[in-house]
């Protein structure tokens, strides 16, 4: 009887502790989503106005592509770019004609798509303080940016040529329109956003540095605290159960992978809160890139929703396309590379072979994301102007 009891006791205390382990991995998580929304907070405060400046006079589509890159980089939103981009074609800034107002247009969709992606690349690097950990999160964070650059190389010059995108989209826009529009609040932001909020008028309240810059420092903070615990958290309960389950539910296949790309980034409202939260999973061990890739993808086609129920709302044909370009440049792009396996493998290859690449030397990682999503947009906008 007494060995039963203890081995009761025992159970008792495992179970105990299994449900405080659960409940700081929902606390930890919590933390993680705030951190994201207090960068995105941040680089608005800091860099919105210039982003917003961009827009003000009409460039070449070369340009046009690198502002997009630049203002989504600053302000940590696609959706918010694309928005930018819709408002400015509703009030005429493109011409009167909606032919070329959306082909004017398109070019910033798409520097929007490579620049949506710097959010979970930042990510990664609070796991860079642990070697493999870091090889596997900063490979699933950068393996989307190889995607979204290669859909750009491949897709520019046919939008260009021909006006693939643009095209389709004025063509699809006139069947559209009429639909009706909508809204949908993010479940996560209306968790997450009070929170944020507090914090943020915190630092608005002192006046000796500025407020942004210590917000993004403290997110900062937060995001390395919360991926560190986060990670040895999943590992905790029961690693191997919970990669079963990844496996066999929801990435058990490419289409389910993509399909629930979609459906999280529809419901939270934003593509870089969905590939941000695989993150961890990844580092963890838990996914791999090869599962983390197609569900990227189905993050690219949730994200332009939010533009696409705004868009409808106004009634007019030039908005509604511009929102459906960004919709049909994603769609073209995973339909022109995903089915091609030797395609298909060489945003994953080139992933692989960074991550190696960043494990040698950490200075990789943060020069990449300095040059590819700043300084080059920012040295080729101020050349031309």
């Amino acid at each position: 009887y007494k060995s039963k009891d203890l081995a009761l006791e025992a159970n008792s205390q495992n179970k105990f502790y299994l449900y405080i382990r659960i409940l700081a991995v929902f606390a930890v998580l919590y933390l993680f989503l705030v951190s994201i929304g207090m960068i995105g907070s941040a680089f608005k405060g800091l860099g919105r106005g210039f982003a917003e400046s961009l827009f003000q006079s009409q460039a070449s589509p070369f340009i046009g592509l690198f502002i997009g890159i630049l203002a989504t980089g600053l302000i940590q939103s696609s959706s918010t770019t694309t928005s930018l981009v819709v408002g400015m074609v509703a009030a005429g800034t493109f011409g009167s004609d909606p032919k070329l107002a959306v082909a004017a247009a398109v070019p910033y969709i798409m520097g929007a798509n490579i620049g949506t992606s710097i959010t979970n690349t930042i990510v990664s690097l609070g796991h860079i303080v642990n070697k493999e950990e870091f090889k596997r999160a900063f490979s699933a964070s950068v393996v989307h940016d190889f995607f979204n650059i290669f859909a750009v190389i491949v897709i520019f010059p046919l939008e260009l040529a021909f006006g693939v995108i643009s095209k389709f989209a004025m063509l699809l826009s006139t069947v559209l329109l009429g639909s009706g529009g909508g809204t949908f609040t993010s479940p996560i932001k209306l968790i997450t956003k009070p929170t944020v909020k507090w914090i943020e008028n915190l630092f608005h309240q002192q006046s000796i540095i500025e407020p942004n810059f210590l917000l993004l420092v403290a997110a900062l903070a937060f995001l390395f605290f919360s991926l560190r615990n986060l990670t040895k958290l999943i590992k905790s309960l029961v690693m191997f159960r919970l990669q079963a389950f990844f496996d066999t539910h929801i990435f058990k296949t490419t289409l389910r992978a993509v399909f629930f790309g979609i459906l999280i980034t529809i419901l939270v409202q934003s593509s870089s809160i969905t590939t941000s939260l695989v993150i961890p999973l990844a580092g963890a061990g838990i996914l791999s890139l090869r599962q983390i890739f197609p569900y990227t993808l189905g993050a690219n086609i949730g994200t332009t929703v939010t533009s696409l129920l705004a868009s409808m709302v106004s009634g007019t044909i030039a908005p509604l396309a511009v929102a459906l370009s960004h919709l049909t440049f994603n769609l073209l792009g995973i339909g022109l590379l995903y089915p091609i396996k030797s395609v298909r493998e060489i945003p994953i290859r080139l992933a692989e072979w960074f991550s190696d690449l960043a494990t040698q030397n950490k200075i990789y990682p943060l020069l990449y994301i300095l040059i590819v999503f700043f300084l080059i947009p920012l040295t080729l906008i101020s050349i031309v102007r």
